[in-house]
């Protein structure tokens, strides 16, 4: 399935970050994030990440990546790119956890066809 923006988006390969950041610091790493994102997105794999804030859990942040395909995320795991990216955000963060997956449905909302 092509979602409205023309991205394929069943069967991509899936990255969950959970990053819990040291307290204080959220604004920072927010504008660190945002001014580091063309490491990943900038990858001919990636098709295109979110940053959400956790509304119950203070100083805690997720971040989804969508992938071509797994062997596009793992070459960009591997790379210079992302050890830089994630250099500049190891400061912010205190704890988290890794998950991956694959797309296997996705089903568009009617307000998705009005956004666009």
């Amino acid at each position: 399935m092509t979602s409205s923006t023309g991205t394929h988006i069943e069967g991509a390969f899936r990255v969950l970050l959970r990053m819990e950041i040291n307290p204080g610091l959220e604004a920072d790493f927010e504008k660190a994030w945002r001014g580091s994102t063309e490491a990943v997105t900038g990858h001919p794999a990636c098709l295109g990440q979110w940053l959400s804030k956790d509304n119950d859990e203070d100083s805690v942040y997720f971040i989804v990546s969508d992938w071509t395909d797994e062997t596009g995320f793992r070459d960009f795991e591997s790379s210079e790119a992302h050890l830089a990216h994630r250099e500049r955000l190891h400061p912010y963060r205190g704890k988290g956890s890794f998950n991956t997956m694959r797309v296997v449905a996705h089903i568009e909302g009617q307000a998705a066809s009005h956004a666009a």
